[in-house]
Order: structure tokens, then sequence, then C-alpha cells
């Protein structure tokens, strides 16, 4: 069993008084659950949400070593980013792509870290209309490139022909709903801890909201198997699972590079088979995918923004 914390415990981790701690469970998302009126805190999740909270990263030992045909990738899930990679990796013979799964703030991390060539990220901004950016300005020295990889819908997955009748976010807080729910530090969680905030929900009343899992098919085979009655993730994977779906928003899915990688031949060949149509036959082949703006550089703005050289799209 994992250990959990009191409140003084918790203060003392820290170095905070125990009224912080109340406030910072109401205003700042530490984790907690109450129990018998007693607040409890989970160890593993406030060490969790001390390392997703940290803004100013130490500096890598050492950067990358030149492109040599390894092109590291990680950051957020993604069914169609996997079959991307698998279509790279079949394209291009002399180069291998990998991808870390360690979710968007992860993938931030692991850029600054100079761990990885490209970071996936889907980190809805405060003003409820961008994605990434201002994540990114915390967590880099600068901004990095930013090219869309696709828009894809989020919502609730749920069993088919939603027998609990889930059909908002308000509804997870009715009795005997079971919840499976993705890692802190997640574009997933984070977009669920909101929605649950704006509906006055608390997290910690429900069902299994602290049963965490590392992918989108992985909440879908929770659901399935009818081991949870709904969770968050992608209209892709409830495609995939012959599920139902509650939608809650179309969001932007990026792909960011540190400025001074872009030009490396494997970040190039990779952005180019986003124009190409197999990744549109690719993207076709699932539900609740928008390919728009997929290969398109948001940041910086077009007119100053760098071009896909021609000699990468072959």
């Amino acid at each position: 069993m994992k250990k959990f914390l009191t409140t003084k415990e918790v203060a003392r981790f820290l170095d905070v008084n125990e009224k912080m701690v109340y406030s910072l469970v109401s205003e700042k998302g530490l984790p907690a659950s109450k129990v018998t009126g007693k607040w409890l805190f989970p160890r593993h999740l406030v060490e969790q949400w001390i390392e997703t909270n940290t803004i100013n990263y130490p500096e890598g030992r050492s950067k990358l070593p030149p492109y040599q045909g390894l092109l590291i990738i990680a950051g957020s899930n993604d069914p169609l980013l996997d079959r991307t990679i698998s279509l790279f990796n079949n394209r291009h013979a002399e180069h291998v792509a990998v991808f870390g799964n360690l979710g968007s703030m992860g993938g931030l991390r692991v850029l600054r870290q100079n761990l990885c060539h490209i970071a996936s990220s889907h980190l809805l901004q405060d003003n409820e209309s961008e994605y990434n950016f201002d994540f990114a300005l915390k967590e880099l020295d600068q901004m990095p490139a930013v090219v869309n990889f696709c828009r894809r819908e989020q919502g609730l997955l749920v069993q088919k022909g939603n027998p609990k009748e889930i059909n908002s976010i308000n509804d997870l807080g009715k009795p005997g709903i079971k919840l499976v729910n993705r890692s802190l530090g997640t574009g997933t969680r984070l977009l669920l801890d909101r929605e649950l905030k704006l509906s006055g929900i608390s997290g910690e009343k429900i069902d299994g909201y602290t049963n965490e899992v590392n992918k989108h098919l992985d909440v879908g085979l929770e659901v399935l198997s009818a081991r949870a009655d709904a969770g968050p993730g992608i209209k892709a994977v409830a495609g995939l699972l012959d599920l139902d779906f509650m939608p809650i928003r179309w969001e932007r899915y990026d792909l960011m590079v540190s400025k001074d990688r872009f030009f490396d031949e494997g970040v190039q060949r990779f952005v180019s088979l986003l124009h190409g149509k197999a990744f549109r036959d690719l993207a076709n082949s699932f539900q609740g995918y928008d390919l728009l703006l997929s290969g398109k550089m948001v940041f910086p703005q077009p007119k100053d923004a760098p071009e896909v050289g021609d000699d990468a799209k072959a």
C-alpha cells in the first residue's frame, strides 16, 4: 500500500505551515483525500505534483549529440503519433524514431534537458483558446519551434450503450460511478481536473480518481472491461474499441522542437510526413482527428517561420 501523509506531515514535507497546505489543496490542486473528516495525502502524488509544478530545471549536463539517424520524441501519447513513427521507420531505413511516453509536461521537461529532439504536447492555457505556449515559456529558456501535428477530440470514454447515463462532467459526481484516470502531468489529466473544478466536483470524492494509467488506450481497455464506468480520453480510442464517447472539446496537439535542432535531418523528414497522403490515410483510419493545421508552423508565426526544406520531403 502506498504511504499517506497527514496534514502535519505534508506541511513538514513542503516546509510550509498547515494553513498553507489547505490553500494549496483548494487553489493549486495539491492531491488529497478526505477520510473520516481528515485530509490524507498520497506521498507519491504529492511528489508528482511538485515535479509537475517545477519551473526552473537545471541545465542539461550535455546536449544531444549531432544527429546520426536516431530521432527521439517524448511527451504526450497518441495513437496517430504511434502510427506515424512506424511510418517514419518504414520509410527511412537509415533512421530510427523512438518515443518516450512521459505526458505533455514530461515532454517539456526532457526537451529542457536536451534529452529529445521533439516534444509532443496538448496543454490548454488559462485563456482556454491557446495551447502549449505559456507552458513552454515557463519551462524553456526560449520558445521552441511549434509545429501542429493534428487537432483531436477529447472527452470521456464510456461503456457501449452508456449504461450509467454519463452525459456530462457533472455526471461523474453521481453515486456509483467508477473512474479510471490519466497520470498527473498529462494534458488529458489537466483538462479533466479543469472541467471538474468548473463543475464544482472534487476529484478525490470520485471512486477511481487516483487509479492512473499511462495511455489513452489503457483508459479505453479499463472501460471496455467494465473495471471502470468512464475515463478521460480521445475519440480515436472510443472508435478503436467500439465505446461510447462524451465530447468535451477539440484540442490542438503540437510538436515542439528546440530551434537549434529544427533543421536536423530526422526532424525535417518527420515533419515532412505530415504533408503526405500516407499520413492522411492513417488519420482517416481513426475517428476524431482533424488535419487542417497538420504540418503547419504555429510558432513562430508563419511569416517569420522557417520552412521545411524540399530535400527533406524526398
